[in-house]
């Protein structure tokens, strides 16, 4: 019995429901974090303080509890997230940098799709030969490389030897193009302008490529473990009897089958990597959520950025809550198996 399109629907809505409480206990925690720490650091940091940021020291640590969480939630729905101790917003600042990362992670995503999948099926092909351990070696290498480690590397002696840039979005002797989306790669191929588009690729791709190798065993052990169950069953030697080449028995047929469980898993993984590019792009000068994270938290001798790590960990935390969200219906969507009732 096949499924009714319109359950899609009421199956995304059940799931959506569901990940409210999540949200909102986050955001519980982080009130209770913000004003845990808030005297404390007016009273710290109060000579140094902006007017913005006297004023809610001054007003914001009297009122009573509920209406000190109502007007924060007032606030977050405002896009009023706060203010650092010189008065910069942290609004402004968050809405320029997170486009950043989000290329960032799509660009790594992709190359964990285009290399890790495909590996992935070698392994599983070759189980237990010379090419599956091969696999195994690399991917391991990546789990096994800290971050630090990897961007260090890839900066300091990759970038020279490959003639790639190691840090920034775009080449400083360029004239600033129009930042429609502050992703600097679809802002060149929207203002039309090739070199543009070519300075950001490369650019982009040092970063993208440490962050996808140290993540690239996700992708590459989840198809090979969801390959070795397809390859035994009926309808793949069923593909083989009928004469078809051994590439589309394995893309065409199996494949498409032990992909279900490879894209959820890589839907999970795309909230972590947004909160593990912290490293990468303090190395790389990549102007992201990550950098300004380790900005917000004093990193490199800077004033803490209390309102401004509180806002970081609210959108970490939210990430993963969406990346599970989407994750649970890309899994409804590509296994028939799933009920949506």
């Amino acid at each position: 019995m096949g499924r009714n399109p319109s359950d899609l629907l009421l199956f995304i809505a059940k799931r959506f429901v569901q990940l409210i409480p999540v949200v909102f206990g986050v955001i519980v925690l982080t009130f209770f974090f913000t004003h845990l720490d808030l005297t404390g650091l007016c009273n710290e940091w109060y000579p140094h303080a902006g007017a913005t940021t006297i004023h809610n020291c001054e007003t914001g640590v009297d009122q009573p509890l509920l209406n000190q969480f109502f007007q924060y939630l007032v606030n977050l729905l405002h896009g009023n997230w706060g203010a650092s101790v010189y008065g910069a917003q942290v609004y402004p600042a968050i809405a320029i940098a997170l486009p950043a990362t989000l290329e960032l992670v799509l660009a790594a995503l992709f190359l964990m799709v285009v290399i890790g999948i495909p590996l992935g099926v070698v392994a599983a092909q070759y189980s237990g030969r010379w090419a599956d351990h091969l696999v195994r070696v690399f991917y391991l290498s990546g789990w096994a490389t800290p971050t630090y480690l990897g961007a260090v590397v890839a900066a300091v002696f990759v970038g020279p030897m490959l003639g790639l840039p190691s840090g920034g979005e775009y080449s400083t002797n360029l004239v600033p193009f129009p930042q429609y989306t502050h992703m600097s790669v679809l802002d060149a191929v929207i203002a039309g302008n090739l070199p543009y588009t070519a300075d950001a690729i490369e650019h982009l791709i040092l970063p993208a490529t440490v962050l996808a190798f140290i993540n690239m065993g996700i992708a590459t052990r989840m198809t090979r473990a969801s390959m070795l169950e397809v390859l035994p069953l009926d309808y793949v030697r069923s593909a083989r009897m009928k004469g078809l080449g051994e590439f589309w028995v394995l893309y065409k047929h199996a494949l498409r089958n032990a992909l279900i469980t490879t894209t959820t898993v890589l839907g999970i993984t795309a909230g972590g990597l947004l909160s593990g590019t912290v490293v990468v792009e303090e190395v790389f000068r990549w102007p992201g959520i990550g950098q300004y994270a380790y900005t917000a938290i004093g990193g490199g001798g800077s004033v803490p950025n209390f309102a401004g790590a509180i806002a970081v960990v609210i959108i970490f935390a939210v990430a993963v809550v969406a990346a599970n969200l989407i994750a649970d219906i890309l899994y409804g969507v590509l296994d028939p198996r799933v009920d949506w009732r």
